[in-house]
């Protein structure tokens, strides 16, 4: 039987943790992310997103929608996305490209006030770029300095 890789996007819940604790990346990934299990999600604004393949924990990011929103966006109905990973054992079946095309959709359906999301994304992690530009993400020539060097600051209009 094929796999559909139907792609979906939900809250977190707790029926997920054993397998976002299994997640893992290699160095090269790791050093411009951060792994599910190193977040702590009890922060209010913050709304953990994991992306589901055919009811299983592919990838998973984070949004937000609190004060450091402000650092990269003076839209107040904005919201930065953060932490975005996919399992390296899941790794090369498209599902970060299909979970960002899906992100829009389920921004207005969960998160109706918000028409703008806002990242930063190392000017090394070209990979992670490229995808961004393929979801929609816009590069306005914006650049931050991060713990690891230049960031490019990329919107993403809905």
């Amino acid at each position: 039987m094929q796999k559909t890789n139907t792609i979906e996007l939900v809250h977190f819940s707790e029926e997920f943790v054993d397998s976002l604790n299994d997640f893992d990346l290699p160095a090269e990934q790791s050093q411009f992310t951060t792994l599910p299990k190193e977040i702590s999600i009890e922060m209010v604004g913050q709304y953990p997103i994991v992306i589901l393949s055919d009811h299983v924990p592919v990838g998973f990011f984070v949004l937000h929608a609190t004060d450091r929103v402000k650092e990269y966006s003076t839209n107040p109905k904005a919201m930065l996305l953060t932490a975005l990973s996919i399992d390296h054992k899941q790794q090369g079946n498209g599902y970060a490209k299909k979970g960002m095309l899906a992100l829009p959709e389920f921004i207005k359906r969960k998160f109706k006030d918000c028409n703008e999301v806002v990242l930063v994304v190392n000017h090394k992690n070209i990979p992670a770029q490229n995808l961004y530009l393929k979801a929609g993400f816009v590069d306005n020539g914006e650049r931050r300095m991060g713990r690891i060097g230049e960031q490019i600051v990329m919107n993403l209009y809905l």
